[in-house]
């Protein structure tokens, strides 16, 4: 379940106003579990494949899960050929 708290923020160390400097904050649910085994505590995002993190400490594999969660969402460069064009949709 993922849901828009629906604020808009400004992306960490940029400036608001750019293309794509802007994002809607978004709350995903995330599943914890322990391995007794191997002593460590896990984190994962079912809506995001591959998205996963491990700890010795369970506040600690959910502070990684934010971080990764973060990255995972996070608009990446795109090289475009001269003449190329960049838009954006909205998913609602």
């Amino acid at each position: 379940m993922c849901r828009s708290n629906g604020t808009w923020l400004p992306k960490r160390g940029e400036h608001a106003g750019a293309f794509g400097q802007y994002y809607r904050a978004i709350t995903f649910g995330v599943v914890p579990d322990y391995d007794p085994e191997g002593q460590a505590h896990s984190v994962v995002c079912p809506e995001l494949p591959g998205c996963a993190s491990a700890s010795d400490a369970v506040e600690q594999a959910k502070q990684n899960i934010r971080e990764v969660i973060a990255r995972y969402v996070s608009p990446s460069e795109v090289a475009l050929p001269r003449d190329g064009r960049l838009d954006e949709v909205t998913v609602r």
